[in-house]
C-alpha cells in the first residue's frame, strides 16, 4: 500500500502566498456549494492514464469526506502502479481545483489487487491470488526470458511477483536470476520455502538437480514433479505467479492448463512464419481448456546494427500483429533482438533490474502494465463467498 498526503498549505489550498498565510478563507456560501455531487463531477473529468476511464464510474474512489470546504479521499488501483502514484494524485487534486471555494486536499492513493476467476472447477492455490501463464507454442523464441522480465516488472511497480520454471526438461531461470546452485529449505520436511532473487520468489526443478543431469522422464512423472513444485511450495501472499511454461502443446502443458488455477495466458511468439504456426497451437489449447488469452508479445520482432544503426527483420515482420486480427485477442508488445538482452540474463540480472532506465526495459514494463490492467478488469473470484453446503441425516 503506498500512500500520498497533501500537507502542505501551498500544495493543498491552491491560493495565493507561498505558505498559505495569504489565502482568502472561502466565503460561507462557497463552503456550503462544496456538495459530494459536485467533488464527484470534478473527480470525474480526470482520466486513468492506463484505462482511459474516469476513477469516478470505475467506482476506484473511497472514503470520500467532505468538511466544509475540506476535502479528502481514497484511490483503490486494481493493478500494481508505483511509479504512477504521484501522478494520479496530483491530476486529481488538479481537477478539484475548479471547484470555487475548495479548501485543503488530502489524496491517499493505493493498490489492492485480488483473485481474478479462474477455469470452472480450479481452486485457487494457496498464497496466489492471480496466476499469469507466459507460453509459446515451440522453443526458440525467447519465452523464459520474456517470462523472468514480465515477472521483475510487475514487481518493479509494487506487486508481489513470484516465478515458477515449470520447464522441467530445460529449467533456465536459476541461471537467469542469478541463483543457480542453491537449495530450497524445507521447514516441515513436507513443503519447500521459495528462494529469492531480485524481488521474486522462485522455483524450478533447477534447484533440486545437477544442472549437468538429463530429465530422462516421461510425461506423468514429469507432471507430478511439475505439481508438486507449484503446490509443495510455501507462495508467500502473491499478488501473481508467473510461470515459464514448457515450450510445445504436449502432455504437460495440457494437464497444467487443466489443474492449475490460470488467470491468463500470455503467448510468445517471433515473427517467423514457423513459430507462429506453433504459436498458434498454443492459444487454440488455452482456448479450449477455459484459460482467457490475455495477449501476444512478438519477441526478436527487429534487430538493429550495434556498428551502423541499419535495422533489419530478420524473422519477418508483423506476423504477432497479424496473428491477433485472425484471433481478436490484444497485441502487448514486440521486443527487439538485442545483445543486451541476452548478456544480462546470462549474468543472472535480466534487464529490468539490470538497466530499467533502458529503452528495452520500459518496453517489458509497458507489456507488464497491459497484463496486469487485462487482469484487473476480470472477473474477480467469487469462489470464497460461497458457503459450503452439507446434507446431514436428521
Amino acid at each position: 500500500m503506498f500512500s500520498f498526503f497533501r500537507r502542505s498549505a501551498a500544495s493543498d489550498n491552491g491560493q495565493n502566498g507561498q505558505n498559505g498565510q495569504n489565502s482568502p478563507t472561502p466565503t460561507t456560501a462557497n463552503a456550503m456549494s462544496l456538495t459530494e455531487q459536485s467533488v464527484l463531477d470534478c473527480l470525474g473529468q480526470y482520466q486513468d492514464p492506463n484505462t482511459g476511464k474516469d476513477f469516478v464510474s470505475s467506482r476506484a474512489i473511497k472514503n470520500l469526506r467532505i468538511k466544509g470546504a475540506d476535502v479528502s479521499f481514497e484511490v483503490e488501483l486494481g493493478y500494481p502502479a508505483q511509479s504512477q502514484l504521484d501522478q494520479i494524485r496530483d491530476g486529481l487534486i488538479a481537477s478539484l481545483r475548479a471547484l470555487p471555494g475548495i479548501g485543503n486536499v488530502s489524496a491517499h492513493v493505493h493498490t489492492r489487487i485480488v483473485a481474478h476467476a479462474v477455469q470452472q472447477g480450479v481452486k485457487l492455490l494457496p498464497g496466489v491470488k492471480n496466476i499469469i501463464a507466459v507460453a509459446s507454442g515451440k522453443g526458440g523464441v525467447g519465452k523464459s526470458t520474456t517470462a523472468v522480465n514480465l515477472a521483475l516488472a510487475l514487481a518493479s511497480e509494487g506487486a508481489r511477483v513470484g516465478i515458477l520454471d515449470a520447464d522441467i526438461y530445460g529449467p533456465s531461470q536459476p541461471q537467469m536470476l542469478g541463483i543457480g546452485g542453491l537449495r530450497p529449505e524445507s521447514r516441515d520436511g513436507k513443503t519447500m520455502e521459495p528462494l529469492e532473487a531480485h524481488g521474486l520468489q522462485v522455483m524450478s526443478i533447477g534447484f533440486l538437480v545437477d544442472v549437468e543431469t538429463p530429465m530422462v522422464w516421461r510425461g506423468p512423472m514429469a507432471t507430478q514433479a511439475l505439481q508438486q513444485l507449484l503446490k509443495e511450495t510455501n507462495w508467500d501472499d502473491l499478488d501473481y505467479l508467473v510461470i515459464d511454461m514448457p515450450p510445445g502443446t504436449g502432455d504437460i502443458q495440457l494437464t497444467l492448463s487443466q489443474t492449475v488455477p490460470v488467470t491468463g495466458a500470455v503467448v510468445v511468439t517471433t515473427p517467423q512464419d514457423i513459430a507462429l504456426l506453433d504459436a498458434r497451437k498454443g492459444l487454440k489449447m488455452f482456448e479450449k481448456v477455459g484459460v482467457p488469452i490475455i495477449g501476444i508479445v512478438e519477441n526478436m520482432s527487429i534487430h538493429i546494427c550495434s556498428n551502423c544503426g541499419h535495422e533489419e527483420h530478420i524473422f519477418g515482420a508483423g506476423g504477432g500483429e497479424a496473428m491477433c486480427r485472425d484471433y481478436g485477442v490484444p497485441f502487448l508488445g514486440s521486443l527487439p533482438l538485442d545483445i543486451q538482452i541476452r548478456r544480462e540474463v546470462d549474468g543472472g540480472a535480466p534487464t529490468v533490474v539490470s538497466d530499467p532506465a533502458s529503452p528495452i526495459a520500459a518496453r517489458y514494463q509497458a507489456i507488464a502494465r497491459q497484463v496486469a490492467l487485462s487482469i484487473a478488469g476480470r472477473a474477480k473470484d467469487m469462489s470464497h463467498k460461497f458457503p459450503n453446503i452439507v446434507v446431514q441425516n436428521t
